[in-house]
Order: structure tokens, then sequence, then C-alpha cells
């Protein structure tokens, strides 16, 4: 019977520290592993990263679509660029220029032709 009874008193020694590593290792795996650890940081960072990246680029666009409706409102009118808008949408070219339409989702050439008005 002291073999069994000093068992127990050595296991109620050494359960209260195991519990508690137990506790420790699982908070630290899930502190470096879980879906709001660590390494969920880092990634979440790249991807802010990525997303201030593509407003900038956004941005600029913006800017340079307000630029141009700017230039073609009747008090600030650029004429080149009326010129511009106006053959791209009715289609007109001069006599000696060559025009090469390239179809937005084809990127190679599709047709090439001479307007002889």
């Amino acid at each position: 019977m002291g073999i069994v009874r000093e068992l127990k008193v050595r296991a109620g020694q050494i359960v209260g520290p195991v519990i508690g590593m137990t506790v420790v290792v699982y908070f630290a795996y899930h502190a470096v592993q879980g879906d709001r650890g660590l390494l969920a940081l880092g990634k979440l960072r790249g991807e802010v990263n990525a997303l201030q990246a593509q407003v900038l680029d956004v941005r600029n666009e913006r800017f340079e679509l307000q630029n141009k409706v700017h230039m073609l409102r009747p008090e600030t009118l650029d004429p080149d660029l009326l010129e511009e808008r106006a053959r791209v949408l009715l289609g007109f070219g001069k006599p000696d220029e060559w025009i090469v339409i390239i179809h937005p989702e084809d990127t190679s050439l599709s047709a090439l032709a001479t307007f002889n008005q």
C-alpha cells in the first residue's frame, strides 16, 4: 500500500505543473499559428500594403480622368484632346493616316486600314 500512496502523492504534485504547461503551450501555439496569430498578422500586413498600392493606382487614374474631363469642359476646351476624342468615337481619320485597330480583349493586330476621303 505504500507504493500506491507514494504514486498518488507524486501524481498530485505533477498534475498542476503539467496542466499549466499544457495551457501555456496551447496559447503559445495559437498566438503564432492561429487565425489571429503572428503569421496571420504578417499575411494581413502584406495584403494591406498591396491594397494601398492599388488605391494609389486608382487615385492616379482618377486624377488623370478628372484632368481630361476638365480639359473637355467648354470654358477650358483643349482642341487637341477634342480632336482625339472625336476621331476615336466617330472613327474619322485623315487621308494620309494609317489606322491600326486593336481589340481590347485581343492584343494582336486585327486590322490595318487607310482612310481615303
